[in-house]
């Protein structure tokens, strides 16, 4: 958990056990140490909370860790209530660094974007390098920079959709900070997570970070351009991602060549289908 690995987003308690650091008000979404840059960007996290906390004993630890969880679960739910009102269907894509999220989502955003409307929260600990890379697809971006921190929570989440033009029939992807752990926990407010691994990449890696995999509603087997190439076991993969979460999809495929890209619009024209059915049954 975050209170453990050295992750820099702080809770209110935190700060009371931190008096140096100076929290400010930000509308709806209360206290939170953040500052807004130039080009819309985001930056939490002043790194003060790090991760020893003084006296904290096991039985305080994960009390601590439970009501950081409930309050995240708190602002997701807030989240959700918004994106829904707004008609906006959200995906969370995680994975480790290296796995080509961007690039996979740049090809998605180019592909898709005479079919929906689309936005991009984009989560990592320093630059704007993603972000910027999303905006000249054309598409809004919003940069979240963590700090220390080794996830998106949904509190940032909030702030980011304060600046996202939120339109009907619109598709947000947001693409959390590379780390197979942390994101498992923190519910963001999304309709599914998306866990996105490489072919480079261990095929046993469902099985080392079972509760992102267990988590994931659907994973992509990332850079399959690139299996000639490399000792990679795409059978062992998947009984080990179907072991750990019977129910996952999965869908092989390459952000770089296209191939299997087509799944994967067809999965979110699904979900989005199936979702705005909802809505309609529930309005109705």
């Amino acid at each position: 958990m975050c209170t453990i690995c050295g992750c820099g987003t702080v809770t209110a308690e935190q700060r009371e056990d931190h008096p140096h650091h100076h929290p400010h008000d930000h509308g709806e979404h209360g206290h939170h140490d953040h500052w807004h840059g130039e080009d819309g960007s985001i930056t939490f996290g002043a790194g003060a909370a790090g991760v020893h906390l003084p006296g904290m004993n096991e039985e305080r630890v994960i009390r601590f860790e439970r009501d950081i969880l409930s309050k995240n679960d708190a602002y997701a739910q807030a989240n959700r209530a918004r994106l829904l009102a707004a008609g906006q269907f959200a995906l969370n894509l995680v994975s480790s660094p290296g796995s080509g999220k961007t690039s996979l989502l740049v090809r998605a955003i180019t592909d898709l974007e005479a079919r929906f409307a689309i936005a991009v929260i984009e989560g990592d600990q320093q630059t704007s390098n993603d972000a910027d890379r999303i905006r000249a697809t054309g598409v809004p971006a919003i940069q979240i920079n963590t700090g220390k921190g080794c996830h998106l929570d949904a509190h940032m989440v909030g702030h980011a959709l304060d600046q996202l033009p939120l339109q009907p029939g619109g598709l947000l992807f947001i693409e959390n900070v590379g780390n197979l752990v942390c994101p498992a926990a923190f519910d963001l407010g999304e309709a599914h997570k998306v866990v996105v691994l490489s072919v480079t990449e261990g095929e046993d890696k469902p099985l080392k970070y079972p509760d992102m995999f267990a988590q994931a509603d659907l994973m992509l087997l990332n850079k399959a351009d690139l299996l000639p190439h490399v000792d990679f076991d795409v059978g062992a993969c998947i009984g080990y991602a179907r072991r750990v979460n019977p129910q996952i999809n999965i869908l092989t495929l390459s952000a770089r060549t296209g191939e299997g890209m087509s799944a994967f619009y067809g999965w979110i024209d699904v979900r989005v289908r199936n979702a705005t059915q909802d809505v309609t049954y529930v309005a109705g």
